[in-house]
């Protein structure tokens, strides 16, 4: 039988998979002496055994007892004893951090009778009595089910009757008369009455801790972070130390280092006379942590203490939460914590000169998504006509412009219509999560840097200020106040800077981030900021240890060449098809229309100056560097206007007399090649082997480029890639064409011209038989974005919009299968592909032209199969060279 319960001292950081965060380093911070209240975790496979069977798993019960004594034994009191009561809070804790997702329920132990204990060992009647309503009022809304608004309605009625506005100053005897009617709604509202056995109240808190593994909002925030979905929570169940024993008491969270920026300091929340909850929920603004040294020196000088200790041992920036109970610090949690793109690269590199990590663990500690973030765009300090409406707390970086909602629906009703929104409230809770996702950033009245809507913003990259106290944030009018008479109305566009905490009215212009004028090369590494010098030593040696190479989707030299600047080393993409739109698309036309081979011939002797230039450009720009330019690969209709505007045109025309001969042919050729499904019709290789002389036409336009860049001195590498191969035969027939057109060009060039020739895999079948293919092709480039649609048989342009959302949120697709590969299913085609295409031909260059090239999931996958380099747009470079970089590491720790 397996265990299903350790005792904190039996726990460790490395057991995180079975305890939980949480529960690890509980059972971590026991074993370095800090001060932890004793307790006991509940391990995650009890939780997926109860989630099977819908009860505890046989022999669960026994455990818990069984320590349950033990820690009777070492606090010298037994749980919810009438004369005095243990007390335990029963708080879940999965592998991995989800802030504010799960059910926390403190107090667990209280009754009508052991209240009357606390009270005497407290000698604090209004505190006992404040514990007790608080129990109830959580167990309600965490176990029971009950709406919380039911008890926040009755806490504000009592505030009225009172004549107050600070729930502090109710006192006992309005907590007595809160306590009673805080039963009555658990009984009118749950169908039962509150539960007074203390076992009775601990067990039915860890079934619904287990049950809120699967809560809407848990599975969202999953889902958002791609946390697997078959982890399970653990249980801690933990002895009550009390923050709400008066003014020497309270209860804070600390970082060891400031998780917005990556300062080294003191940073963090503390607020007197609270529990937790008080803290992340954001009802009562804090004061700064630094404040603690006035109010309690001796407890401040400790926490430093501990603090240090925990950074230097978990070599990482720590979130902390802590408890002071009448003077004697406890501490509640420690956990590695969340932090902002900004911070992760400053304080990786900081570690690396403190010498607690190495560079290769420094690369480890941030991510490409990270470094995205650096990229977008910031607010222009210099904007004429900025108006600041108020000042919160820098929550979480970035710049954020949209229109002001009051709630989730709103939000995720707004931005699904396009629309950008700042999500406003006074403060956020776990429910606001999908509008917190849906917003472009976030904006609280209350709460500071570790309230629930700063630590989710920063875990989701999100743009958030908190606590801007000037603010009257007024959700059932829609609308909130500033100073000096500034009415905000829901729908109104506000600007809001996660940086810097200000809010301005209206939109505020933004300019390029430090970070992107580093890669293009306008800032020296050595002479910028600390964070432009962090991303300068971090993506260094992820070039200095990464095996793939990273190339760029390109079609013109503008995108070559701020590629290049970004890190290029090649392009990997060439579209020609976007070379033919806008006033060349007349010429496709005509080559279309085109009835006889002298015709035919015509239009393309007219193309080929006009692709032998664009490629010479392209070739310029990328001078010693491969360049994979793809032969002609679009839909027809894209160069053929709408058949019903047209034929609306040419019967309008004809009712005038007015009908045209070229109209007239157009139509009839726009009948003749019209398709039901032009994605999977006459486009790619079936193109080239229709048209006569098209190909040829594109080939001798690249390599006529090629030698006149030769003759200029240059080094230009050619690669020509044949698109959408079905068989070997298509591929070969193309083949033979561009060697014919190659022999001529050298002929009349004498000049000696050195290219590959390869192929797209964007088909299934070109997939499963790459082994055939590989015989005459010299290199494979995976066009996965085709390669999703032929293998899931979806449109992407068609089914985004209609179904995937409902997809993603019943939890069929994780993620969109166009933003991130699907292992499975064609990632499994990708890796059946390369090791065909290499055993057939050992030296076949691997690549990937699809935007997966620049996700940093996909580009891990990409590494673990062997290819040779990633291809993606401009943007996305930095983010492929630092995933590729951190893939290498991953796949030396396998």
């Amino acid at each position: 039988m397996p265990k299903f319960v350790y005792a904190f001292a039996e726990a460790n950081k490395d057991m995180k998979d079975l305890l939980g965060g949480k529960g690890a380093n509980l059972g971590e911070m026991t074993r370095l002496g800090l001060p932890v209240p004793p307790g006991f975790t509940i391990t995650t496979e009890a939780c997926l055994a109860y989630l099977a069977d819908r009860d505890f798993p046989a022999g669960l019960s026994d455990e818990v007892s069984e320590q349950l004594a033990a820690l009777e034994k070492s606090m010298g009191k037994t749980l919810g004893d009438a004369a005095d009561p243990l007390l335990v809070s029963v708080r879940s804790g999965a592998k991995f951090s989800m802030p504010g997702m799960m059910e926390t329920v403190l107090n667990v132990g209280l009754n009508d009778e052991s209240v009357h204990g606390l009270v005497s060992q407290s000698g604090d009647e209004r505190f006992a009595f404040d514990s007790y309503r608080r129990l109830i009022q959580m167990f309600g809304k965490t176990v029971l089910g009950i709406d919380g608004e039911h008890f926040e309605d009755a806490i504000d009625e009592a505030k009225r009757v009172k004549g107050v506005t600070n729930d502090l100053d109710l006192d006992a005897e309005d907590l007595k008369q809160l306590v009673e009617v805080f039963k009555k709604v658990v009984l009118e509202h749950a169908g039962r009455p509150f539960p007074q056995p203390p076992r009775e109240q601990m067990d039915l808190a860890v079934r619904a801790v287990f049950d809120s593994w699967n809560t809407p909002r848990a599975v969202i925030y999953r889902r958002q972070e791609r946390i697997p979905s078959d982890l399970g929570t653990a249980v801690n169940i933990v002895a009550m130390v009390f923050g709400n024993l008066g003014m020497d008491s309270g209860t804070g969270v600390a970082f060891t280092r400031d998780p917005a920026s990556g300062a080294q300091g003191i940073y963090g929340d503390y607020l007197q006379n609270a529990q937790g909850e008080d803290v992340v929920a954001g009802i009562r603004n804090t004061v700064p942590l630094r404040d603690l040294e006035q109010i309690d020196k001796r407890v401040y000088d400790e926490l430093l203490r501990i603090m240090q200790t925990l950074e230097e041992h978990y070599r990482d920036l720590c979130d902390i939460e802590f408890t002071v109970e009448r003077g004697k610090l406890w501490m509640l949690q420690t956990r590695v914590g969340k932090r902002t793109a900004a911070a992760a690269f400053r304080i990786a590199t900081q570690l690396v000169d403190q010498g607690l990590i190495d560079m290769n663990e420094a690369l480890n500690r941030v991510t490409g998504a990270q470094l995205a973030q650096l990229m977008f765009p910031r607010f222009d300090e210099k904007a004429s006509g900025r108006r600041k409406i108020a000042q919160g707390m820098n929550a979480s970086p970035g710049a954020a412009v949209g229109k002001v909602v009051f709630d989730s629906y709103t939000a995720v009703k707004w931005s699904r219509s396009g629309e950008k929104v700042i999500l406003v409230r006074r403060e956020t809770n776990p429910d606001d999560l999908n509008g917190m996702i849906a917003a472009s950033g976030i904006l609280t009245s209350r709460g500071g840097k570790t309230s629930h809507a700063a630590v989710v913003a920063r875990g989701m990259g999100k743009t958030c200020v908190c606590g801007a106290e000037e603010l009257d944030v007024n959700t059932k009018e829609r609308v909130f106040r500033a100073p000096h008479g500034v009415t905000v109305h829901e729908g109104d566009v506000i600007s809001i800077d996660g940086a810097t905490g200000e809010v301005f009215l209206g939109e505020v212009p933004v300019v390029d981030s430090p970070v992107v004028r580093y890669f293009e090369g306008e800032l020296d590494p050595e002479e910028a900021g600390d964070l432009v010098k962090a991303v300068h030593r971090v993506i260094g040696h992820a070039d200095g240890v990464r095996r793939m190479a990273v190339r760029t989707n390109a079609d013109t030299p503008e995108d070559a060449l701020r590629a290049r600047r970004f890190g290029a080393q090649g392009i990997g993409l060439c579209r020609t098809e976007h070379m033919f739109l806008g006033e060349r698309r007349s010429l496709v036309e005509q080559l279309i229309l085109a009835d006889t081979d002298e015709e035919r011939e015509r239009q393309l002797g007219e193309l080929l100056p006009l692709q032998r230039q664009d490629f010479v450009e392209l070739l310029e720009a990328m001078d010693g560097l491969p360049v994979t330019i793809r032969l002609l690969d679009p839909p027809l209709h894209e160069f053929l206007p709408d058949i019903t505007e047209l034929s609306v045109r040419v019967a309008v025309a004809e009712s005038r007399g007015e009908a045209r001969e070229n109209d007239l042919r157009l139509l009839q050729a726009v009948h003749k090649l019209h398709e039901q499904n032009p994605m999977l019709g006459l486009r790619g290789v079936r193109l080239g082997v229709v048209i006569p002389g098209l190909f040829q036409m594109q080939a001798r336009a690249i390599l006529e480029a090629a030698a006149l860049r030769i003759r200029a001195g240059a080094v230009p590498r050619v690669e020509i890639m044949v698109p959408l191969v079905a068989n070997v035969q298509e591929f070969e027939t193309v083949k033979q064409d561009i060697i014919q057109v190659a022999r001529e060009v050298r002929e009349a060039e004498s000049t000696h011209l050195e290219f590959l020739i390869g192929t797209m895999i964007e088909l299934p079948r070109a997939a499963l038989t790459a082994d055939q293919i590989a015989e005459a092709a010299e290199f494979f480039s995976f066009g996965t974005n085709d390669l999703t649609q032929t293998t899931w048989g979806f449109s992407r342009d068609d089914v985004e919009a209609a179904f995937f959302s409902a997809y993603l949120e019943r939890g069929i697709f994780g993620i969109s299968p166009f933003e991130s590969i699907d292992r499975d299913g064609v990632g499994e085609l990708v890796r059946i592909a390369a090791e065909k295409g290499r055993a057939q031909r050992s030296g076949l260059k691997l690549g990937v032209c699809g935007e997966h090239g620049g996700d940093p999931d996909s580009v891990h996958f990409f590494n673990e199969v062997g290819l040779d380099y990633v291809s993606c747009s401009p943007f996305r470079v930095p983010v492929a060279r630092l995933e590729a970089g951190r893939a290498t590491l991953a796949g030396r720790a396998r």
